[in-house]
């Protein structure tokens, strides 16, 4: 089984992806333990000298002003716990509160929170045991952390609310805590608070959009050049001397991609056959600057995840110098923005696609092809409605594509006057990634009948072992109209397992 450590300098994506979406077990290193040790002794200090210091020995928000006895402080370590944990809404899948919970733990092991060692650990044993607390849709501004879905985490850790064991049943967190032989914690000064106060959410969700849109980008420069191959298009706009006096890096690669998948086409540079072409159609001939813009946004949106994954988001925060200060490091603005940007990058990679397939479907535009890719058309009405679930699909994509941190709303009597809205730009661009990889599987089925459909001529190889893969894996070709549903299910789940990507790498190589 893999093993992460948890250090004092953050976290990688891949650590996050082992974590969230496997089975990969926690272990503290011996330097987290000993800073999360050496900043505690500076927190139990500070508690013990009469002078207030916020997070410690006052309120929280705004209610900063009030100083808190000793003998209330555990109290106050509770409720704000308690009373944060107000999400609303449907839960949040299993693997974004899982990255939600490393991410904390993240943060708590670079010694910068004050949080006991014990309080880490059991993090830790609760992640190992598969043990999910329930965290719901909404709750969260994006700013002073992604609070209530990390209030709803920290109550697990306490043995309160409700979570989900590894057999996917959800139970009381006591329960599940006593019988994994976890004790809940008893939090101290400043843990509650340490507990809520970060980006893990959004930041979490960042790192699983990028890992599935770095398979999908590929994906729709694959879609894309079947669709040209379909469409008796030209490679020459793929040239790699053309993309050079552009030097735009994603393009560059989006069009070698292209180029890979078309090597060998006996379906390509007949545009000037028949009925003569000077160039094609823009959603064909400008794939590559499309594709590469979406993967530059997202060399720019990985460099941000980076960033946040070796940062320590907490306030306070403990300085090595004994110091506890207050600071805005909280505030979400750079995760939500890079997370509004791919969702505006997904609508267009979107966009494009749908204008491929509605291109093969039209008998004006296809240059040979049946209407709608029919078998008997006027009996059939062959991929007529697949295109119009994708069209329905691309309209949804633009509404998401909508910027979250362009807005904000005031909150906790005007002290948080200014939040990110980072969380619900993370759950827009779940739902704008899981909504692409459709577009892009009735690209596929569309492309592959259509390629079927040119008699006389061979496709590439690499088009050869597409259509192969994903016959096999039910996606049907041609023929007369049939229940469509399910093989656009299949074409889908084909894309979503990266099975796409699979079938051509095994003829072209990697592809960038």
């Amino acid at each position: 089984m893999h093993t992460v450590v948890v250090g004092t300098s953050g976290v990688s994506a891949s650590d996050v992806l082992a974590v969230a979406r496997g089975a990969a077990r926690i272990e503290l290193s011996e330097e987290a333990v000993a800073a999360l040790a050496a900043a505690r002794e500076i927190v139990d200090a500070l508690a013990a000298k009469p002078d207030p210091v916020y997070g410690v020995s006052t309120g929280f928000g705004a209610l900063a002003t009030r100083h808190i006895s000793p003998e209330l402080r555990a109290q106050l370590q509770r409720n704000i716990v308690r009373s944060h944990a107000a999400g609303m809404g449907p839960r949040v899948e299993r693997e974004v509160v899982r990255a939600l919970m490393f991410l904390r733990l993240k943060t708590v092991c670079s010694g910068h929170t004050g949080v006991r060692p014990e309080v880490a650990q059991t993090m830790a044993d609760v992640l190992n045991a598969g043990i999910t607390p329930v965290v719901h849709e909404y709750g969260s501004l994006g700013c002073s952390g992604d609070l209530a879905p990390l209030s709803h985490c920290a109550l697990t850790l306490m043995g309160e609310g409700d979570a989900e064991g590894p057999d996917g049943v959800v139970r009381p967190a006591g329960e599940l805590l006593a019988e994994h032989g976890i004790q809940p914690v008893e939090l101290r000064e400043k843990e509650g608070l340490a507990l809520l106060n970060g980006t893990d959410g959004m930041l979490g969700m960042l790192v699983m959009a990028l890992a599935d849109l770095d398979t999908l980008y590929k994906s729709a420069d694959i879609t894309a050049a079947l669709s040209l191959e379909a469409l008796l298009g030209t490679d020459k706009v793929l040239a790699p001397e053309l993309h050079a006096i552009r030097p735009h890096p994603g393009q560059g690669a989006a069009a070698a991609n292209m180029l890979a998948v078309l090597e060998g086409s006996q379906l390509t540079g007949h545009h000037q056959d028949d009925a003569p072409r000077v160039q094609d159609a823009y959603s064909v001939r400008c794939a590559p600057q499309v594709a590469g813009a979406g993967r530059d946004t997202m060399a720019h949106a990985r460099l941000v995840a980076e960033r946040e994954l070796a940062a320590a988001v907490d306030n306070p925060v403990v300085l090595p110098d004994g110091r506890v200060e207050s600071n805005g490091n909280f505030h979400g603005a750079p995760v939500a923005y890079v997370l509004d940007f791919l969702a505006i990058a997904a609508a267009d990679l979107g966009s494009i696609a749908e204008r491929r397939t509605d291109r093969l479907l039209d008998k004006n535009r296809s240059h040979g092809l049946p209407p709608f890719l029919a078998d008997d058309a006027g009996v059939d009405s062959g991929l007529m409605i697949a295109q119009y679930t994708q069209a329905a699909l691309v309209s949804e994509m633009k509404r998401l594509a909508v910027p979250a941190s362009a807005d904000s709303i005031p909150s906790s009597a005007m002290q948080e006057d200014h939040v990110s809205m980072g969380w619900s730009a993370a759950r827009k661009l779940r739902t704008a990634v899981d909504n692409l990889t459709r577009i892009i599987a009735v690209e596929l089925y569309a492309a592959t009948r259509a390629i079927e459909l040119r008699e006389g001529l061979s496709p590439a190889p690499a088009s050869r072992a597409v259509i192969e893969a994903a016959r096999a894996a039910g996606v049907q070709g041609p023929g007369p109209d049939r229940f469509l549903a399910p093989d656009l299910a299949a074409a889908d789940a084909f894309v979503r397992g990266g099975h796409l990507v699979e079938a051509v790498e095994k003829v072209t190589g990697p592809l960038r």
